[in-house]
């Protein structure tokens, strides 16, 4: 028998919908049952290409013993974080300031005021390694409930002023200066791995708004050698394109297998800037494949792009990306001795599920610096990759996130649109005419589908389209994120229509998020959904801030228009953020580049007509 969760749109909330446990959805129902009954809320944060959601549902959600514990004690709330961040945000915050750590799933425990007492991450279905057992968990936070519920009540009111986040900042006095963005790149150069490129060490994130920081200073190396090792390394998929969410080792070689639409974008978008500031043709390969992989697996029928592919397929993880030479030399044939030596494969194999362990899986990746005596030639590589993108795409395929998010599209909007721009003004080799056209056409669709589809009765912008619905305010993110989008378009097209949709997404944006008092911009809106506190997000980690956001577009919106009361909103959040972020510059890339676009000349842009008639504008980065 199905739960509440069977009538929602999301994926991740659907996947859990046959579970035993009486899941609500987050909102007004759950959190009345809470009140009425005087019992803490158990709220479960998760995503649908979450590896260990699922293993936790596995072991414990689908057991109907723990999840009888579930319902006695507690009102079992599951959230989708990318439909809902201001949710996962607050009590994400929460759990790291209990333990020192988080992550997803994330499980925290709220008093029926919806104030934190306990939380943490993943639980096994027994103790293990230190970590106490899910039900030993459920049945101690019960009991003292039941026993101290005044005593939690008064520590969670404690805890309230914390979680307001960067909305407690107020802004300096000091003068933006360039000084401080010389600071970050020294900060970031002292955090560079020299030996496998990118940033601190294993897990290693692609951090792509850091890298577009470097391009914009004219800091190549790290940059330039972050995007190569990367792209050499299995957390890009050599085989059909795009990349994983991160690596779990310090040299790029094991992904967590996850592909999520945002960081694609963002990469795309790196890659293509990391071309042109290098003239490496290889890149440019990068951003491609990356776009192309999008184009053809990610793309719903609307226009708009799906969220995520899952880690896992027929519950393994990676199954559907590795490969053991055997299978190599059955699919390629003649070209398989020259595959095995490019793409790194071995009868040993580099990869193991822990969970099922098997001999022999390899995850594809080049040698990094390149050997290009180990590298096939153009035509032979791209051979190589149509063979075996075939003979994979005969195995289960990992599970489909199609629900499709404003910001992410808008994220996916801005890599096309700038690529399109940029092949209509260099030609390249290799490259057919036509792709500017079909880049820019897919971005043009994108947006025409948010600005038409992602509405409600009022006009105004909501956050998420699944299941032929559009639901729930949109954040920040998703207007900020949406407005670069559409300068990104304008620039492309030079088409007045998109200036003009920026500009009144601008004001939207302005009016229902600006804090007046300290500056900057809420996450939330005035008009949104209460929580406990109303926070500013401001790291842009993994994706650019709504703030970081806001900024970069509204400078570059008042330079567009001449409208100063835009910049102005945009120094109100490089006030709050300007002596911090050149001291955390990897939490920081997307507001430093905002800070580099406030401190530098003014940027001329006019449209010109390149060689193929197509209009195109000229913009120094």
């Amino acid at each position: 028998m199905a739960n509440a969760l069977a009538a929602e749109t999301s994926p991740y909330l659907r996947q859990h919908a046959h579970n035993p446990v009486d899941w609500l959805p987050w909102g007004p129902v759950a959190l009345e049952r809470a009140r009425r009954e005087d019992k803490p809320l158990l709220v479960s944060i998760g995503y649908s290409s979450c590896h260990w959601c699922h293993v936790m549902e596995r072991e414990s959600f689908e057991d109907a013993r723990t999840a009888a514990l579930m319902n006695d004690s507690f009102v079992c709330v599951k959230v989708d974080r990318e439909e809902r961040p201001d949710v996962d945000a607050l009590y994400m915050e929460a759990v790291q300031g209990m333990t020192g750590q988080g992550g997803w799933p994330l499980n925290v425990f709220l008093t029926p005021e919806q104030l934190p007492f306990y939380g943490g991450t993943y639980f096994p279905p027994e103790a293990r390694g230190g970590m106490p057992a899910w039900t030993q968990v459920l049945q101690a936070i019960a009991e003292t409930w039941s026993e101290h519920r005044e005593e939690i009540r008064a520590g969670g009111e404690r805890l309230r002023e914390r979680l307001a986040g960067g909305a407690r900042l107020s802004p300096s006095p000091e003068p933006i200066h360039a000084g401080g963005l010389e600071a970050a790149v020294t900060g970031l150069r002292a955090a560079f791995d020299e030996r496998n490129g990118g940033f601190g060490t294993a897990p290693k994130f692609p951090q792509a708004s850091v890298i577009e920081f470097l391009l914009l200073r004219n800091e190549r190396d790290m940059a330039l050698r972050t995007l190569r090792a990367m792209a050499s390394g299995g957390i890009h998929d050599h085989v059909g394109g795009g990349f994983a969410r991160y690596s779990v080792d310090a040299s790029w070689t094991v992904p967590h297998f996850e592909k999520m639409l945002y960081d694609n974008a963002l990469l795309a978008r790196a890659y293509l800037h990391g071309w042109l500031a290098s003239s490496d043709a290889a890149l440019l390969e990068v951003c491609l494949d990356t776009l192309r992989w999008a184009l053809r697996e990610m793309r719903g029928p609307e226009g708009g792009f799906y969220s995520a592919l899952d880690a896992d397929s027929e519950g393994v993880e990676g199954r559907f990306y590795v490969w053991r030479v055997a299978e190599l030399r059955q699919v390629l044939g003649a070209d398989a001795d020259a595959a095995i030596r490019w793409l790194g494969a071995s009868e040993r194999g580099n990869f193991q599920d822990p969970h099922h362990p098997q001999p022999g899986l390899n995850v594809l990746r080049e040698a990094w610096p390149a050997d290009e005596r180990t590298r096939p030639d153009r035509q032979t590589r791209e051979r190589i990759r149509e063979r075996l993108l075939q003979a994979r795409s005969a195995r289960v395929r990992p599970g489909l996130d199609d629900k499709r998010l404003t910001a992410w599209n808008a994220l996916m909007i801005a890599a096309l649109a700038d690529a399109a721009t940029q092949l209509a003004r260099e030609p390249v080799a290799d490259t057919p005419p036509v792709m500017a056209q079909t880049l820019l056409d897919a971005a043009r669709g994108s947006a025409e589908f948010v600005l038409r589809d992602l509405r409600d009765a009022r006009g105004r912008l909501l956050r998420t389209y699944s299941q032929g619905e559009a639901r729930l305010d949109a954040y920040l993110e998703d207007h900020a994120l949406l407005l670069e989008a559409l300068i990104a378009l304008f620039e492309a097209t030079c088409e007045e229509e998109f200036l003009t949709r920026a500009a009144e997404l601008a004001r939207d944006m302005i009016a229902r998020f600006a804090d007046p008092q300290r500056g900057g911009f809420f996450a939330t809106s005035s008009d949104s959904e209460p929580l406990i506190a109303r926070r500013k997000e401001l790291e842009d980690a993994p994706i650019p801030s709504g703030s970081s956001s806001a900024a970069l577009g509204l400078l570059r919106l008042s330079q567009l228009t001449g409208e100063r009361e835009y910049e102005r909103h945009a120094v109100s959040v490089l006030r709050l953020v300007h002596e911090l972020a050149p001291r955390h510059p990897a939490a920081f890339g997307h507001v430093l580049q905002a800070l580099h676009w406030y401190t530098s000349p003014p940027r001329p842009i006019a449209c010109l007509l390149p060689r193929n008639g197509a209009a195109a504008p000229s913009s120094a980065r």
